[in-house]
């Protein structure tokens, strides 16, 4: 186990290394400030050796971890000014009155937001998180606005899959071409009309839209189905989403 994180470090740091050479270090530009990032954990396992890794490699970019039931303390008005992205990779269930206008102030403040796996099913009982996120994970029956109901939504591991590109163009995926990976697939999610979708797939087990982004107001704000554990945090291409998301959506 530590030979294959020591030798996905190697690989994901000299990926990163190049990557952001190719953005800023041929243009003699300056480049902007790091991205600081604020990330939520809690709520479901996952690798914590690997994730650090996946961390630590970011390039031009601070984090500083909080952990539930602790993190939305960190959305007061007093801590503000101590981050420019929040990155979700949390499964919490419950929020108060208090914590939900900390969130949303900190959305009309321009934070930005990247949902990342897992935190697709945060917050069931908050209809609204739905809005924010552009879509919802089910984690039980649900009732649709025509009376339906509808199942609640499934999830596979280890699913090897095409990723289709659906916008070339976009800052988020820009410069990544259609790619295979090895992740956890969730079906049956609702994304919501309106979104901008970036990447899709045809495996049956997954919903066929995978990634997309869009505006919370004026909070730009990028969901993202991959990234379930290190054999999607090593692969470049997944690498590359999540930089260019933290990036966009500062």
């Amino acid at each position: 186990m530590k030979t294959t994180i020591k030798i996905t470090s190697i690989l994901i740091l000299s990926f990163l290394m190049l990557f952001n050479f190719g953005v800023s270090g041929v243009s003699g530009q300056k480049t902007k400030s790091p991205v600081r990032i604020l990330l939520f954990t809690g709520g479901h396992d996952f690798d914590r050796e690997a994730f650090d890794v996946l961390k630590k490699s970011l390039p031009d970019m601070t984090v500083v971890e909080v952990t539930h039931p602790n993190a939305l303390a960190m959305l007061r008005p007093a801590n503000r000014s101590s981050f420019d992205v929040i990155l979700l990779y949390d499964l919490p269930t419950v929020i108060n009155e208090q914590e939900k206008q900390d969130f949303l102030d900190c959305l009309k403040e321009k934070k930005g937001l990247v949902v990342m796996h897992h935190a697709f099913a945060s917050y069931p009982e908050w209809p609204e998180f739905q809005r924010i996120m552009g879509g919802r994970y089910h984690l039980k029956e649900w009732t649709d606005s025509k009376g339906i109901v509808q199942p609640a939504s499934t999830y596979l591991h280890d699913v090897q899959f095409h990723v289709k590109v659906a916008d070339r163009k976009h800052p988020v995926t820009k410069d990544i071409n259609d790619f295979d990976i090895l992740d956890e697939t969730y079906g049956l999610c609702t994304v919501n009309p309106g979104v901008h979708v970036l990447l899709t797939t045809d495996e049956p087990t997954s919903n066929s839209s995978i990634t997309w982004a869009h505006r919370y107001g004026k909070t730009k704000v990028v969901t993202t189905l991959l990234g379930h554990d290190n054999h999607a945090w090593s692969n470049p291409a997944f690498a590359k989403l999540l930089i260019q998301a933290i990036r966009w959506v500062r």
